[in-house]
């Protein structure tokens, strides 16, 4: 894991796939690839300590634990517990600290959604079902131009787009071809329609690349310029945040957002208030639901029908269950959880061994914390 190196910091080669640079870089990427920033809060919105960190335990493989054994257990870099605006558990390995940039993978992924949400309620989208190519002329004609916003924020395209993470997928196809030639020029070389758009679920990072296109085009600025006074200072961020950037000035969209951990806690508590701080609603309220809540979506994206677990809304992952719950998820162990009723959040920044954490201990173990927690505050 580069301790005996003091976890460096790798590069634009090998900062993904190294294990040897992967906790340096997860909490440093912005030092490594050209980004943009959002600037933080001028008042830090205040997260208030429990006075003594709570004990929360788990049920996992027929034993108890406590979130001292998850973190001895799994490559978690930082994990933190928010209810109520209340920091119940903080922690860091790793020889991370409070101040690091953690890595979001494909958590941006619902950031990006939120900007959607945002650019609907002032009317620079008119409507989610208007095709693509009605905003970015440029993809006129092609598979992902003639998609509608809504498909695209279900990953419901249609369009053939693997997504495997071995370096040789079609995901990695589209990373070199966007750095080589553009974002637009990336999107038009996918132009297999393998099912009717807005009927199933495929996981393609792809989409959410088409969205922010989408959100240059309507708003005229970046991502992050439009975001750091509509989500970040207006959620209290203690502290800057970057986004990378591709050749063609986007942001990279599918991942690569940076924040420290408590600045992703915010974010969680502003998800877990349907939007709102301080009674200021700043995320869309109808917006959000239609997101987050599964039983908005059609039957093909409910949990365990979208995934053998996961539903998926507005490029947010759906618990089951009579509870609206949601969770942000990247590669690598990244993850927000989020239960409204309880104003429960739980962040976790990792550096697991495997991209898709379902081939190992991590993701089973995370989400046995999460239930823990939440039966603990729920019962």
């Amino acid at each position: 894991m580069g301790k005996d190196k003091g976890y460096p910091v790798g590069t634009r080669s090998n900062w993904f796939f190294d294990e040897g640079v992967r906790v340096g870089s997860f909490s440093h990427l912005d030092e490594i690839l050209p980004h943009n920033r959002l600037s933080k809060a001028a008042s830090p919105l205040p997260l208030a300590p429990a006075g003594g960190e709570t004990k929360l335990g788990y049920r996992f493989e027929n034993q108890s634990w406590t979130l001292d054994d998850f973190l001895a257990h799994q490559r978690v870099t930082g994990l933190l517990v928010i209810k109520d605006g209340t920091v119940l558990f903080e922690r860091y390995q790793y020889d991370r600290k409070p101040s690091d940039r953690f890595i979001s993978h494909s958590m941006a992924k619902s950031i990006v959604s939120l900007a959607v949400g945002m650019a609907l309620a002032e009317g620079r989208i008119t409507s989610l079902d208007d095709l693509i190519s009605k905003y970015v002329p440029k993809l006129a004609g092609s598979a992902y131009g003639e998609t509608t916003i809504r498909s695209a924020l279900r990953m419901s395209s249609g369009v053939q787009f693997s997504e495997i993470y071995d370096g040789k997928d079609d995901l990695t196809r589209f990373v070199i071809a966007r750095s080589r030639d553009g974002s637009i020029s990336a999107l038009r070389q996918f132009e297999t329609r393998e099912a009717e758009q807005g009927v199933r679920f495929h996981y393609a990072s792809s989409e959410t690349v088409l969205l922010a296109v989408l959100l240059r085009e309507v708003t005229g600025t970046t991502l992050s310029q439009y975001l750091t006074t509509r989500l970040w200072q207006p959620m209290g961020a203690e502290a800057d945040a970057t986004w990378t950037t591709t050749a063609d000035g986007t942001e990279a969209a599918l991942g690569n957002f940076n924040a420290t951990l408590r600045d992703y806690g915010r974010l969680g508590m502003l998800l877990a208030n349907d939007g709102a701080v301080g009674g200021k609603q700043i995320v869309p309220k109808d917006y959000l639901l239609d997101a987050t809540d599964w039983r908005r979506q059609p039957a093909a994206f409910a949990p365990g029908k979208a995934t053998p677990y996961f539903g998926y809304g507005y490029q947010f992952w759906l618990y089951p269950g009579e509870k609206r719950r949601f969770a942000l998820l990247g590669v690598y162990g990244q993850s927000i959880f989020v239960d409204p009723e309880l104003k429960l959040v739980m962040v976790v920044t990792a550096a697991a061994k495997n991209a898709n954490v379902g081939k190992e201990s991590f993701a089973f173990e995370r989400g046995a914390v999460w239930r823990g927690i939440v039966d603990t505050y729920g019962r």
